[in-house]
């Protein structure tokens, strides 16, 4: 099980695409006593590995301190970060916390395409840089790269940067339109491009020994089974069922793109709000409308909730850009 908390809204860069519309550091953010309940309640309620994400979580004073008490909670301290603030000292830093990974955008070979979309000129360079500082420093560290329609046919060499600067995986994000990325919803791709990248990223991983890893496009899961590939994961969209999110101030909510919050951590104690939610009982059912309800492939995939609120207003509702739909007749737009 695996759960992120956005620590901060705070954040050194201003990206297009952000679900949490971060920048200003919010009001009221959980301070660092409420960190360390929230992390007791999380190990309550049996999750494994934490994410320290935000906004950007390094602008966070405390969060050596944070990612300390997680590991010491049993927990495997993870963060997602842009990698910008990272020089050797820090991530060695990290490292002695107790960090056991730490993963680093980066959206194109192109430096100026990815500076642009991160709105910094030189991200692409200190990205990297924070890159080459985790390995010399032995902390793993993996690229998350978000996936677009203009950056689609450079995934794979994407993957070939990753394996030259010794990350330990690829991660894809495909686009959801929530927080400022719902102003670039034009970008997200559509049902036949989405099938096709999907496609792409299964061969490039039989090419590779790095893991490469959708990520919102819980569909890999249907195609690995009919490309016949053997995956260690169980299902796609985790969604309320083995994940969830935290905002800075406490609300949780079934994931980073799925902006619905279920309760505040500062009101109940998480571990009741993870075992009695109705959202979250509802999204256990797996009692999914259309498509989706009706696909033989719904419990290792699910489809995407989030899409799903996103075009449908409805978290159950068939997810709207998956081509096996289409070929049931179902409309793909």
């Amino acid at each position: 099980m695996i759960l992120s908390w956005n620590t901060t809204n705070q954040c050194n860069l201003y990206c297009d695409h952000c679900y949490r519309d971060a920048g200003v550091k919010a009001d009221e953010e959980l301070d660092t006593k409420e960190g360390k309940s929230l992390i007791d309640e999380i190990a309550k309620a049996g999750f494994k590995i934490m994410v320290f994400s935000g906004g950007e979580p390094l602008m966070r004073p405390d969060i050596l301190e944070l990612i300390s008490y997680a590991k010491k909670n049993g927990l495997r301290p993870v963060l997602g970060s842009n990698g910008t603030l990272i020089d050797l000292s820090l991530a060695k830093e990290l490292k002695k916390a107790g960090a056991m990974a730490i993963g680093i955008s980066l959206d194109s070979r192109n430096p100026k395409r990815h500076d642009q979309l991160r709105r910094k000129e030189g991200s692409w360079e200190e990205a990297v840089a924070g890159m080459k500082a985790c390995r010399e420093a032995g902390l793993p560290f993996q690229i998350h790269t978000t996936v677009f329609d203009w950056n689609q046919h450079e995934l794979e060499e994407i993957t070939d940067l990753a394996v030259e600067l010794g990350a330990v995986g690829h991660h894809f994000f495909f686009l959801v339109p929530t927080g400022r990325a719902a102003t670039i919803e034009a970008e997200s791709l559509r049902a036949k491009e989405y099938e096709a990248t999907l496609r792409r990223i299964l061969e490039k991983q039989q090419k590779v020994d790095i893991e490469l890893k959708p990520t919102c496009a819980p569909q890999f899961m249907r195609i690995a089974r009919q490309m016949g590939l053997k995956l260690r994961y169980s299902r796609g969209c985790l969604a309320g069922i083995s994940y969830c999110i935290i905002s800075p101030t406490g609300n949780v909510q079934p994931c980073a793109y799925l902006n619905m919050p279920v309760g505040n951590v500062r009101e109940i104690p998480f571990s009741r709000l993870w075992q009695e939610s109705p959202v979250f009982k509802e999204l256990r059912t797996e009692a999914y409308s259309g498509g989706c309800g009706k696909c033989g492939f719904k419990k290792v995939c699910g489809g995407c909730r989030a899409r799903a609120w996103y075009y449908n207003n409805d978290y159950m509702a068939e997810e709207p850009w998956c081509l096996y739909h289409g070929r049931k007749g179902i409309s793909v737009g």
